[in-house]
């Protein structure tokens, strides 16, 4: 799965999923930019790709700011005038029983998990569209699919990504633009590590493989979609998750 001369952006890109699709990118040829808030990760994150004479540029980027996204956008585009791949990664939870949420708490998760992902893609949109090609990923969860015990507001929030998806993908479909998404189960991510051991050790008797997934796995996923093997697909949903969700 070849990615040769295509710019694409991965964001929450210094970590976990995103950090692995970013390395996956640049491996199959891709000049990738990284984004994300953790900038001393994400610099070096770049460097490490950038060593291996791969191209890399990590730019910050906070999906709830609008201003910083609009910042990103700039950055990148001033860099390489066009993008040809969207790799909407960013998101993030806390395992929190609902009638314990805040209103902030519900915000965040809305702001994080959902919008950040509609924001980045609008920037980025109006290039692709205009050259009639181009290849989006989103990263929802299969808590999004099925629900998560103690995690309403993100299902919640990752069903918005799910919808969204499938309905830009109508939308795009005349400008030859795919839109697929990635629907992870439980990973070996550092949000995984935060859970509750009671909760982590349900998951792993639930899932049929008996281990977590591991953030390269989602990261050969997202590669699919974005390369040119999957170019009569789009408006789809792959669950990464080791047989935990069978869902139509």
């Amino acid at each position: 799965m070849k990615l040769n001369d295509k710019i694409a952006i991965i964001t929450g890109a210094a970590s976990g999923i995103g950090l692995a699709t970013a390395t996956a990118f640049a491996e199959a040829g891709a000049y990738v930019f990284l984004g994300d808030i953790a900038e001393e990760q994400g610099e070096q994150a770049a460097a490490a790709i950038r060593a291996k004479g791969q191209g890399a540029e990590f730019v910050r980027l906070d999906v709830t700011d609008d201003s910083c996204i609009a910042s990103f956008a700039s950055a990148v585009l001033a860099s390489k005038k066009e993008v040809d791949i969207i790799a909407s990664v960013a998101g993030w939870s806390r395992t929190e029983p609902f009638m314990d949420n805040t209103p902030e708490f519900w915000d965040k998760q809305v702001a994080l998990n959902l919008m950040g992902h509609v924001k980045v893609i609008h920037a980025f949109l109006p290039g692709m569209m205009e050259r009639k090609t181009g290849r989006i990923v989103t990263v929802a969860s299969d808590a999004g699919r099925v629900g998560s015990l103690g995690e309403s507001m993100y299902s919640g929030a990752k069903g918005g990504v799910i919808a969204f998806s499938k309905s830009l993908a109508r939308e795009m479909a005349r400008y030859s633009i795919n839109v697929n998404c990635v629907s992870p189960g439980p990973t070996d991510t550092q949000l995984m590590a935060d859970v509750p051991q009671k909760i982590q050790e349900a998951l792993l008797k639930a899932i049929p493989k008996r281990r977590l997934g591991k953030p390269s796995e989602i990261a050969d996923a997202i590669l699919f979609f974005a390369c040119p093997r999957s170019e009569y697909i789009t408006g789809q949903v792959l669950s990464v998750s080791g047989g935990l969700t069978m869902t139509d």
